[in-house]
């Protein structure tokens, strides 16, 4: 897959204000200070389509980013920030239960974790929260550059043992800074959509 125009459509804090086309979407989660934001502009080839600070917890609505007019990236507030007050974290909370309970349009979440450390306890938490739901997952393990090759399959492991992944989700590892693991991740997208559209081809 070749990314080669993108969108920041709508920025959303509730239901109604979702776009309505029908398009696919990717829901991307992960931590205030995993790196999403980097994510979206590293596989988009932009600088700055998804804002990026030195101060995590900047991203306070859903923001759907078109891409090639063909389907969304959904990034959502990052969760785990301390400086965010309970208050704000059970807003951010219930926006992103809305978005999972009735979105058919979502075809997969790509929750993002550190590859330089265990998962934390919310990791875990949202990831058995997005089985809860049924959500098909795949696990992005950024800041693979900030980790000695010598040391990635321990960390990698550490990862797996940690959330358990279930048969039929995905881990992956990806650095944006040396774009290393972003042609499989956009190799792993144009696998889920191509799966998808064969799979409304035979319910023709």
């Amino acid at each position: 897959m070749k990314i080669t125009s993108t969108e920041l459509v709508v920025s959303a804090v509730r239901r109604s204000q979702y776009p309505e086309d029908g398009l696919k979407e990717f829901l991307l989660l992960g931590r205030s200070n995993v790196g999403k934001s980097s994510f979206v502009n590293t596989l988009t080839n932009q600088k700055k389509l998804a804002r990026t600070s030195s101060t995590p917890g900047k991203t306070r609505n859903l923001n759907f980013y078109l891409i090639n007019n063909s389907f969304y990236f959904v990034d959502v507030p990052g969760y785990g920030y301390a400086s965010v007050s309970k208050k704000e974290q059970r807003k951010f909370g219930l926006m992103i239960e809305e978005y999972l309970e009735k979105r058919e349009n979502l075809k997969r979440t790509f929750l993002l974790v550190d590859l330089r450390h265990k998962p934390s306890n919310d990791d875990v938490l949202m990831y058995k929260f997005l089985k809860y739901y049924n959500l098909p997952v795949t696990v992005i393990a950024t800041k693979l550059d900030k980790v000695p090759k010598s040391k990635v399959e321990k960390c990698k492991k550490l990862i797996l043992d940690t959330l358990k992944l279930e048969m039929g989700d995905v881990f992956l590892t990806f650095s944006s800074e040396t774009k290393e693991g972003k042609d499989k991740v956009l190799t792993h997208l144009e696998e889920l959509l191509d799966q998808d559209n064969n799979d409304n081809l035979e319910t023709l």
